[in-house]
């Protein structure tokens, strides 16, 4: 019982030690630096190309920085198996395993009270240490589609005589192999990312590609292919098919949040954040909050 009680009390000290890390407002901006965790071989919103920072997320975070008065640090964070992993890992907990540090502010997280609100099998919040914040970008599901194969995409259905590529694991693979009593599952080839199911249409491997409508408009961008089509199809028994994405920081830390809030909402409103998605090729809409 001694040694039980003597490593519950060293497991303590270490996460103290850990939550300690959490900078406050007055210390991020007294060492003139914003930490700011972005996911890691993301494109288009974060990535590195020719050994430099590119990516949606990352102009964005050096906007916000630059408003706030402070230099960007990024940190590459590699997608762990859930989000609640990910905004443990860089926002609240860290990894011991990793020697990770924390982020002042963590971007690419969904904008969605009742994730927010998520409860575990204890009746616990999941995410009770961390404020979700600042829509910034309006993501849907979309298709894109090669004209020399297809013709057009009035409807899912077609997908049940033209193969179409998907990512393995994603909701449009688990969409596509479901619905209409998995008519179209035959047809749905999976690959490792978008850009490898994007190659595989390149090649004729598929006619299709469905995934989030940012990296969709990315690929399409990179192919300069006027050959290749986005529908304008529907999906039905899909469930939630338009959602925001935002910002997180540590509970403790909704001063930062405030002020990274009043920074975004300037650079929405004056085109700034419209501008960075058209570096990518990407559509933009104003999240609702500031129609």
């Amino acid at each position: 019982m001694r040694l039980i009680a003597v490593l519950i009390s060293a497991l303590w000290l270490c996460c103290q030690t850990v939550q300690a890390q959490v900078r406050t407002y007055d210390e991020m901006i007294a060492a003139g630096e914003l930490k700011v965790a972005v996911y890691k071989d993301f494109p288009p919103y974060s990535f590195e190309q020719a050994g430099q920072p590119r990516g949606v997320d990352v102009e964005l975070a050096e906007a916000l920085a630059k408003a706030l008065g402070v230099r960007l640090t990024l940190i590459w964070a590699p997608a762990g198996e859930k989000l609640d992993d990910d905004l443990r890992d860089y926002i609240w907990r860290a990894s011991a395993l990793h020697n990770q540090q924390l982020a002042d502010l963590m971007m690419r997280v969904p904008y969605d009270r009742d994730f927010a609100q998520k409860r575990n099998e204890f009746g616990e919040m999941e995410n009770g240490h961390v404020v979700m914040f600042g829509p910034y970008q309006t993501e849907q599901w979309q298709v894109a589609y090669d004209q020399r194969r297809l013709e057009k995409v009035g409807s899912v259905a077609v997908f049940e005589h033209h193969p179409i590529g998907v990512e393995v694991d994603s909701v449009p693979s688990f969409y596509l192999t479901s619905v209409f009593n998995g008519m179209l599952a035959g047809k749905t080839h999976h690959y490792p990312g978008v850009p490898q199911a994007f190659a595989a249409m390149k090649a004729g491997e598929v006619d299709a590609v469905m995934a989030m409508r940012g990296e969709i408009d990315w690929q399409v961008h990179e192919a300069a292919d006027p050959q290749v089509a986005l529908a304008q199809n529907a999906y039905p028994s899909m469930g939630k098919q338009l959602w925001e994405i935002g910002m997180a920081v540590h509970e403790s830390n909704r001063q930062l949040a405030y002020a990274v809030e009043e920074a975004l909402e300037g650079l929405i409103r004056e085109g700034a954040v419209k501008t960075i998605y058209s570096h990518y090729g990407l559509r933009y809409d104003v999240p609702q909050m500031y129609q």
